[in-house]
């Protein structure tokens, strides 16, 4: 079983691919279309394959919701209320390797999205707020506002225009919600396939920035 992999970024944790369809801003658009490809060509071929589709790492996602030392104000994209997964990256591992030796897995997609980790930004930052004992002011950018921004970003912040469109994909089209249901005959979700995968929390990792 292979997990296959671009140059660019050797993995398939993150938004999954296959749910392109509600992607249109660029460069985000084209980079899931480039790893879409690559999945083609291993199907194609007869590869066994598994894609471990995680949403958001939790290390590189939670910093940014407008947590910190000193930080009174947290950016929104879109309303706030879209929920998606935040996983932390061992509990990617184990899954991932769990997965690797399961029939039930072969040939299919492995969604990590447990449910006690699927929030929305206003969820999160309602979360934090309780831990610190501390109100953020929340500012919420409209969609209009959101596209304009990753559209009008110059090459040089290219980092900043990425961010921007995952975060389109993800808080406002709503690409990795949790409410979508799992095609069995494509799809399987690692929480009911491994029930017994003990899962860090988002509400336990935030407990390491106070």
């Amino acid at each position: 079983m292979v997990y296959p992999n671009t140059p660019e970024d050797p993995a398939e944790f993150g938004l999954d691919v296959a749910r392109t369809g509600v992607v249109d801003v660029e460069p985000h658009k084209s980079l899931l279309s480039g790893k879409a490809a690559v999945r083609r060509a291993t199907e194609a071929v007869g590869i066994p394959y598994t894609y471990a589709v995680a949403g958001y790492l939790a290390a590189l996602a939670l910093p940014s919701i407008g947590i910190g030392q000193g930080e009174d104000k947290a950016v929104i994209l879109g309303d706030g209320d879209t929920r998606v997964p935040f996983v932390d990256e061992g509990d990617i591992a184990t899954n991932t390797v769990l997965a690797a030796g399961n029939p039930r897995a072969e040939n299919k997609t492995l969604h990590i999205r447990p449910p006690a980790n699927t929030l929305s930004r206003d969820e999160l930052l309602s979360l934090w707020e309780k831990k610190t004992g501390k109100a953020l002011q929340r500012e919420y950018i409209p969609v209009d506002a959101v596209l304009k921004q990753t559209q009008e970003a110059e090459e040089a912040a290219m980092p900043l225009n990425m961010i921007l469109a995952i975060g389109h994909a993800a808080y406002v089209k709503g690409e990795e919600e949790a409410g979508f249901e799992i095609d069995p005959a494509k799809g399987v979700d690692a929480s009911e396939l491994y029930p017994d995968v003990k899962y860090t929390t988002v509400d336990e990792y935030l407990n390491r920035f106070l």
